[in-house]
């Protein structure tokens, strides 16, 4: 991927964008260390001016004796260089507590921004991996460069001072002599310049070879990963992928340092040859009259210090070009908008409820898909009934449910709530009227209580708390923890409790059964549980489905005899519709299935 003019120019706007995000974080401790900077960029230049004078003082003090006069002469300027030394290390300190103060809150400010972006985003984007090595280059960067790119700034400012003290100190030796000290370090800037690119380019062609190796550090950590790495001795595989990406990632960027390394040794070659011949220029000076020992020791300081100021100078200024092109990382995963965005002019959600859902002529493929999960897909879910969803892996059912709590629109066709396309009403209202058991739900490592209520809290929830554990048949389960409800479970901290899969499912049945919402979606909420758990809850489904709209997806046809309606989907089709006794006889595959299961025995 080669660096072209153009590219370095699109990166300039990051750096005005990069400051404001600074000062929005931290704006007194910003102005706190900008203050600092300018009293540090000045104190070198007095201490090299009072080098001038002390080392005279003492020239002359060993040719004339030691007098009263002549030691006052050494004690002050001696006397202030102290004083400024002292104050060089309060400096110093200063900077590096406001530095500290000013990283934290730029750090969490960042976050703060990526994780707004990150849970606004469309679900879309997490299914796309351009999306991803965006976000894993954001992350890895994110807290680091914004903080880093204002100390390369301040350092620029406060060299930049100290390099115009040091270049006025030089002037009186010759007009030139500053300009000798530009040129003695122009090939480190070109090194610079040339290396930070290409360290950039390096780093944003092998993300996705970066996020393979976190992945397989993920696989080989992770307790989820443990029991199948074990059984099938995947290990040493995985560790091979591991180390033979890492290898080669090292490799490549050795050589990258190595080919900087020998550029940098040429150029300070460079700038050491005119470095000696300036030295060597001003001991002639020095010994035919035409300056002090003092001047001698104030040109050789004021050039050494100017020139590793350069230096210094060249790097930050390589530090800021790699920063800012490292930025547009961050500023590129924050420009991410969303699709699935409100209408102008939302309408009122229905005011008829449980509502009527509906999708009428729905064609709809994932993004980057080619192969659609639906294609004049027509079904209907009656308003305060229980419908039960069946079919095949793959059949559409979970995708179904996608749409109707639009985490995507449909290419084409309409879904609806109530008789009003989604479209139509605000992206908060749906998801404050649908509630989904998903299939995989979340494990929180959280209390029972805050894994059951999330987000809302406080005593006067405690009856609506109790309800959900009853209907979700989860009091057994929390009536064996040692702190009950206030039990933390997961094992991601010390002291959470492990729940088996089918105890996790019953909590987040439990979690969404709280919500009152007159729209209930549940994804194979029995799969987990055993055939007795799975009785008492289908005596409990009713119940449950009082004033709501439910639609259960599910494999087991106990569970689905018990609904109001029953749809068969397969392929992303309607196939058969019914009640369980017009379908246990209408000789379609619902039948099949049960006379597989059950015989004919079971359709009495």
């Amino acid at each position: 991927m080669p660096a072209t003019e153009t590219d370095v120019r699109t990166q300039l706007p990051y750096l005005p964008r990069a400051l404001r995000l600074v000062w929005r974080a931290a704006p007194w401790w910003s102005l706190a260390w900008l203050l600092l900077l300018l009293i540090d960029g000045v104190v070198p230049a007095g201490v090299v001016f009072l080098t001038r004078t002390l080392v005279d003082q003492m020239a002359a003090l060993a040719g004339t004796g030691a007098s009263v006069q002549g030691l006052r002469g050494v004690f002050l300027p001696a006397t202030l260089m102290v004083v400024l030394l002292l104050m060089t290390e309060f400096l110093r300190a200063g900077g590096r507590l406001v530095r500290s103060a000013q990283a934290d809150l730029v750090k969490d400010h960042v976050s703060r921004l990526i994780h707004n972006r990150a849970v606004s985003v469309d679900i879309a984007q997490f299914e796309s991996p351009a999306y991803h090595d965006r976000l894993y280059r954001a992350r890895i960067d994110a807290h680091e460069r914004p903080v880093a790119l204002v100390q390369n700034l301040g350092a620029l400012l406060q060299s930049t001072i100290t390099l115009a003290a040091m270049a006025a100190v030089l002037i009186p030796f010759g007009w030139w002599v500053p300009l000798a000290l530009a040129i003695s370090t122009a090939p480190a800037l070109v090194v610079v310049a040339r290396y930070a690119i290409r360290h950039h380019l390096w780093t944003v062609g092998t993300t996705p070879e970066s996020r393979r190796t976190w992945y397989y550090d993920w696989l080989l950590c992770t307790r989820e990963t443990a029991p199948e790495v074990r059984l099938f001795e995947l290990g040493p595989h995985f560790m091979s992928a591991f180390q033979r990406i890492r290898g080669r990632l090292r490799s490549e960027r050795l050589a990258l340092s190595r080919s900087e390394g020998l550029a940098e040794i040429a150029a300070a070659g460079f700038a050491l040859v005119i470095t000696g011949a300036l030295v060597v220029w001003m001991v002639v000076r020095t010994v035919a009259g035409s300056t002090t020992l003092g001047g001698l020791a104030m040109f050789i300081q004021a050039f050494v210090q100017g020139q590793k100021l350069m230096r210094s100078l060249l790097e930050t200024v390589g530090q800021i070009w790699a920063n800012s092109l490292f930025l547009e990382n961050l500023f590129a995963f924050l420009a991410v908008q969303p699709e699935i965005t409100d209408p102008p002019q939302p309408r009122a959600f229905p005011s008829d409820l449980p509502p009527l859902l509906r999708l009428r002529d729905v064609h709809f493929a994932f993004p980057g898909s080619s192969e659609p999960v639906f294609s004049g897909l027509d079904i209907e879910f009656p308003a305060g009934a229980t419908t039960a969803l069946l079919g095949v892996n793959g059949a559409g059912k979970s995708t179904l449910f996608k749409l109707l709590c639009r985490f995507y629109d449909p290419q084409r066709g309409i879904v609806e709530i109530g008789g009003i396309d989604l479209r139509d009403l605000s992206v908060g209202d749906i998801r404050r009227m649908v509630t989904v058991l998903f299939q995989e739900p979340v494990h929180y490592s959280e209390t029972v209580r805050k894994n059951i209520t999330l987000r809302n809290d406080g005593d006067d929830l405690d009856a609506a708390v109790d309800r959900a554990i009853a209907a979700a048949g989860a009091g057994t389960i929390i009536s064996k923890l040692p702190d009950g409800l206030q039990s933390v479970l997961g094992t991601w901290f010390e002291g959470g409790a492990e729940l088996s899969v089918g105890e996790w499912q019953r909590i987040a049945l439990a979690r969404t059964l709280f919500r009152e919402t007159p729209v209930l979606l549940l994804d194979e909420p029995t799969a987990a549980m055993d055939s007795w758990a799975e009785a008492e809850w289908v005596k409990n489904l009713k119940v449950l489905a009082t004033d709501k709209t439910v639609v259960v997806i599910t494999h087991r046809l106990t569970t689905a005899m018990h609904a109001d309606h029953i749809h068969i989907m397969d392929r992303g089709r309607v196939v058969e519709t019914g009640t369980h006794g017009e379908l246990v006889t209408a000789g379609g595959p619902y039948q099949k299935a049960w006379d597989g299961q059950f015989g004919r025995a079971g359709k009495a």
